[in-house]
């Protein structure tokens, strides 16, 4: 199932193959640097499983973001369709991204992001995104910048799915790009 396509990539929901990609990043230290948890191969394995099924039933969550020229599942991109309570008005979707590392410094999250974009207001006709992450996760936000999303100075909250345990990554930025304002 393809969902978008860019001049050097695909978006599509993951396959069989992409098993050891996806528990790669999830468990990289540097990937996840901004989480709390690393993956094992079955939790990974896990949630391979929910995301490739709630992207056939749906057409939301993360998936696989696969390079044009080999084939390659390099990452994920998406949007979440399952809101935090924090994100108002109810019902705006995340968009978010993760690339293994050997990817990084390439544009390939950027790409894949505004493809997302595009899907999200031009095909299902959303007003608005947002898109969050840890205070100190540069790299993301600097995405989030490229694409044209904007600081929601508002917006910043305690994500609730954080425990006690890592209180130093609780506190998230906001960000937002309305419809009205995206130049695609």
């Amino acid at each position: 199932m393809k969902l978008a396509e860019t001049e050097r990539l695909i978006i599509r929901n993951w396959e069989e193959r992409d098993r050891a990609l996806f528990h790669e990043i999830n468990s990289d230290d540097t990937v996840m640097t901004f989480f709390p948890m690393r993956r094992t191969r079955a939790e990974s394995d896990a949630l391979f499983d929910i995301l490739h099924a709630r992207i056939v039933e749906t057409g939301y969550g993360f998936p696989a973001v696969e390079l044009k020229q080999s084939g390659e599942a390099i990452g994920f991109t998406g949007l979440n369709a399952h809101y935090s309570a924090d994100i108002k008005p109810e019902g705006t979707p995340e968009i978010g991204w993760r690339m293994a590392t050997r990817y990084w410094g390439k544009g390939y999250a950027t790409e894949a992001a505004r493809a997302m974009i595009r899907l999200a207001f031009k095909e299902r006709g959303h007003d608005q995104l947002v898109s969050f992450a840890v205070a100190d996760n540069h790299r993301s936000t600097a995405v989030m910048e490229r694409v044209g999303m904007k600081r929601d100075l508002d917006g910043d909250f305690d994500h609730p799915s954080i425990p006690e345990s890592h209180a130093h990554l609780k506190r998230h930025v906001l960000y937002r790009l309305f419809r009205a304002d995206w130049q695609g």
